[in-house]
Formats: C-alpha cells, structure tokens, sequence
C-alpha cells in the first residue's frame, strides 16, 4: 500500500480470525529491519484506516520498571508517558488545528476485553499501568530507568508512542499490552536478566498473546460505543 506519509513498514496481511476480518502489520518490517525510531508510524495508521480497520491492538515486550510487575505478566496499560523527540507523532500539522483529547489513551472497551479474556486463559494479567515510552535504540541509564522507578511508572517500551496517539486521531480504538520480559536496569533489589532468559520469555510470551488475541477479537462487541470513536468531535480549531 501507498500513504500519503509513504509505505508502511509492509505489506498489511488480511485475514479472519473467529470469524472477523483482521489485518497485520509487522511495526519493525517482516525481518526487524526498522528500529524503533525510524518505524513510518504514521503510514502503518494510516494503512489500517485505509483498509477500514476500526480497532487496533498494540502488544509490545517491555520491560519491568516495579518488583511487582514480573517477567511474564502481562500489562494492559491505562495510561503512557511520552520521552520521545524525534518522531513525527501527528496527522495535524495544519492548516486546521486539530487538539485530541488523550486524557485516557487506550480504548477502555478494548482493555476490558483483554483482561477477562487472558484471566480466563490463565494468564498473570494486570489491569492498567503506566508505560513509559522511550526513543530508543538505546536502553535507559541507570539514573533515567530510576527515575521512571520513582515516579510509580510500570512498564518500558520504545514503540508505543506514537502509535496511540495516532490511533486517536483518526478515531480507531486502540489498546496496547505489554509482554514484560526483564526487568530495567533501575529497579532496586533486581538482578540483571540473561539474555537467553529474555529470550526464553519472549517466545513463551509470544505463544501466550496469539491465545490471547485470538480469544480477545471474537469477544469484542459488534458496534464501538467508547470514546475513541467521536475523539475528533470539538477537536478543531475553526474560523
């Protein structure tokens, strides 16, 4: 597909899953050859809206910022904090000034679903928390990963930011579910992870969230009655 911003990272896969029509992109490209930084965020969004996809799922691996966030949970987040710079991270860059509300970033119909569906699958869930977004490649400084500590944020990511975002604006639902599969570096009383044993996670992580997926997607309601939907409504700025 073509976007207006360019390709997106590829080709979207559209499939079915229990019985509802579903499309793939892989955000970092079919071999992993975008870095989190230099993911085309705003074609990969805009592709989806293309297709006529009206909600998103976003999972990430993550890593653990709190002693009670453990390898192999799972977070639906309620809420995120942005540390990026450089990425362009909106559709509205005039003439018509558009200001989203993003209050609350994630679909809560959409985190609802996730939730009741992993418990029942067995899955250690938490029900919201704070990810934090960083621009990455690079991973936190001691000092950078204790502050996030501090400040009672969960999660760590490089990709989430400004996927939400971009979902809102242009009125998609959206819900992110971070794969904890270390823990940072500033999370005191911790030792450093392997990396075999982030590894080992990811993949038992990855099986995990097809389940998942594939019992959420059925599980939500035909029709979209949240937030998300008029998030365009009073958003521009008009004479």
């Amino acid at each position: 597909m073509e976007t207006p911003y360019g390709k997106p990272s590829a080709s979207p896969v559209v499939g079915d899953v229990g019985g509802r029509p579903v499309a793939f992109i892989p955000r970092h490209g079919t071999k992993h050859e975008f870095p989190p930084h230099r993911i085309n965020y705003r074609a990969n969004l805009w592709a989806m809206k293309e297709l006529g996809v009206q909600r998103i799922w976003g999972p990430c691996a993550a890593g653990s910022l709190q002693p009670g966030v453990q390898i192999g949970d799972f977070v639906v987040c309620d809420q995120l904090v942005d540390r990026t710079r450089s990425r362009p991270h909106t559709f509205y860059d005039g003439p018509v000034t558009t200001h989203i509300a993003f209050a609350d970033p994630y679909c809560p119909t959409m985190r609802e679903v996730a939730v009741k569906a992993g418990t029942e699958l067995g899955i250690s869930m938490h029900d919201g928390g704070t990810m934090v977004v960083i621009e990455g490649p690079r991973f936190s400084t001691r000092a950078e990963s204790a502050w996030f500590n501090q400040m009672g944020w969960h999660t760590i990511n490089m990709t989430g930011y400004p996927e939400a975002l971009l979902a809102r604006e242009l009125e998609i639902c959206y819900a992110n579910v971070s794969l904890i599969t270390d823990y940072d570096v500033g999370v005191p009383g911790i030792p450093p992870v392997t990396h075999e044993a982030v590894i080992e996670v990811f993949e038992r992580n990855n099986a995990r969230l097809r389940d998942l997926l594939f019992a959420s997607i059925p599980a939500l309601p035909q029709e979209r009655d949240c937030p998300c939907v008029t998030a365009l409504k009073g958003a521009r700025f008009e004479v």
